[in-house]
């Protein structure tokens, strides 16, 4: 049989469309050519497969072959297509059976030896895979991150012969073990924290109902101590949630099958280029804030962060995803991640703290706050100032709740969302916040008043309403009440400073 039909898999943001490698080989001069919208390193998987065939001891045609990737309008990269495009012309010349192919996805590169060697985005292919319901042959390295797809018919190969006698049925393929962790690990915990009661009853309430967080305070005083365990009290990651994770980490390489259940925390540096928070390049991949895809993203030394960085944060905030166009495609990656914040009040670091020893003048301390712009500290919903605890609370032993202790009252709190609204109240939208958010006559002129007071924007009152619910739930109440109103107002704290 001169023409052959294999199965693969393609790498679009998070998702991975099928592709059809079609292979005829034809009478003429010796020739191998790649169409289908080819970049540089699937040019070169014909070297690659040619040697690959050699060294394992199989013929390589000496004839015309011709390798589409359809569809043609898909663009292609990476070394991903060479086990299927081996395979298929494998079967073309008549050395492999070819009735079986359609039940089969194949993906891996090919070593000059014939070895397989690991790509990107395994996952991704291997949950597309069992959608279709094919079984996916793909390299052993890729086989462990894989298992996490249950629904996925999984076979590993070291290399091209061991798959070809997989096809011949003369020796089947181990089906990779699945020894899937079963609980997310935290190794901070939130009885670490000495004082700053005020802090952790904000954590617990941006954690109950998924809000962003901004701590301003003077240097030392327990910010990024107290950011870095708000994982650690988040309600669990359920297992398709997990997954989606899974599945951004493993295309960008940094997937760790010990961490698969565990809230991820990403703290970028305050150097970190627009494109690196958001993602992109010529070739897009998934930046922080899509790593930090249903965890937590940490910008510490926030007005240090360059304007342009800060600024494209403001769609994800509120979509939860992010696109990213170039001229030849369209990638989308999700983005739903809780930001959390921290920032000095003044260049110094020592203004409000009470010891004297801020130089700052009052037009500095305006520039360094200005360096946040106000559409972008609207998104934020709690302004929390974290003070210098007293000598005597340092050096006691650390009084306050552990992370799972505050973790079980989030998860309560976190279900009676879900069965209420099907959603966190972070995320409830323009007419669920009618529903839901209803207000008494009492609240409504308490929040207008404040309204005119602080000059707040819509977005603010939104948000407002949104933490009130929160607090609501977390003391049991059905209905928004003032001094829930009151508090939520208490966290808009940065709206009232002088600009």
């Amino acid at each position: 049989m001169s023409l052959a039909i294999a199965y693969t898999r393609a790498q679009e943001g998070i998702h991975a469309p099928s592709v059809s490698v079609e292979v005829h080989i034809s009478n003429g001069l010796p020739c191998f050519t790649i169409v289908g919208l080819p970049e540089a390193a699937v040019k070169e998987s014909k070297d690659r497969v040619r040697s690959a065939l050699l060294n394992s001891h199989l013929d390589f045609p000496q004839r015309r072959i011709t390798v589409n990737l359809a569809p043609a309008d898909l663009p292609k990269e990476g070394g991903r297509y060479d086990l299927a495009i081996a395979i298929a012309i494998l079967a073309a010349s008549g050395q492999i059976p070819s009735a079986q192919l359609d039940q089969y996805e194949f993906i891996g590169e090919l070593a000059l030896s014939g070895q397989l060697r690991s790509v990107r985005g395994c996952l991704s292919a291997a949950i597309a895979c069992g959608k279709s319901q094919r079984a996916l042959i793909l390299p052993e390295h890729n086989a462990r991150e894989a298992t996490l797809c249950k629904q996925t018919q999984l076979y590993s190969a070291s290399n091209l012969l061991r798959v070809c006698a997989h096809i011949h049925n003369r020796e089947a393929l181990p089906a990779p073990v699945a020894d899937i962790q079963q609980q997310a690990q935290y190794d901070k915990d939130l009885s670490d924290v000495k004082g700053q009661y005020q802090a952790r009853r904000a954590l617990e309430i941006a954690a109950t109902g998924g809000h962003n967080i901004l701590l301003f305070g003077p240097p030392g005083t327990g910010k990024s101590m107290l950011a870095s365990r708000l994982p650690s009290i988040l309600p669990p990651l359920q297992e398709e949630q997990a997954l989606e994770v899974a599945a951004i980490h493993s295309l960008a390489k940094q997937y760790k099958r010990e961490h698969w259940l565990t809230r991820k925390y990403r703290a970028p540096h305050h150097s970190s280029s627009a494109v690196a928070l958001v993602g992109g390049g010529s070739q897009p991949r998934p930046g922080e804030i899509s790593l930090a895809h249903h965890g937590v993203l940490f910008l510490d030394e926030l007005p240090e962060f360059p304007r342009r960085a800060l600024e494209v944060l403001r769609e994800p905030l509120e979509s939860g995803q992010v696109s990213i166009c170039r001229a030849r495609a369209q990638v989308d990656y999700p983005a739903d991640f809780q930001l959390v914040a921290a920032m000095n009040p003044c260049p110094c670091g020592f203004g409000d703290d009470g010891s004297n020893r801020c130089r700052c003048t009052t037009l500095q301390k305006t520039r360094y706050r200005n360096k946040i712009s106000g559409p972008l500290l609207d998104r934020i919903d709690l302004h929390v100032q974290v003070n210098a605890i007293p000598i005597t609370d340092l050096q006691g032993k650390p009084e306050g709740e552990s992370s799972a202790t505050v973790r079980a009252r989030v998860i309560k709190n976190h279900d009676t969302q879900l069965a209420r609204q099907s959603t966190r109240n972070a995320r409830l939208s323009g007419m669920e916040l009618h529903q839901h958010c209803l207000l008494g006559q009492a609240e409504k002129t308490l929040l207008a008043e404040a309204m005119e007071r602080l000059k707040l924007s819509g977005r603010a009152y939104d948000r407002i309403l949104r933490v009130s619910r929160t607090i609501a739930d977390i003391s049991g109440s059905e209905r928004i009440e003032t001094p829930h109103i009151s508090e939520a107002l208490a966290y808009r704290s940065l709206d009232r400073q002088p600009s």
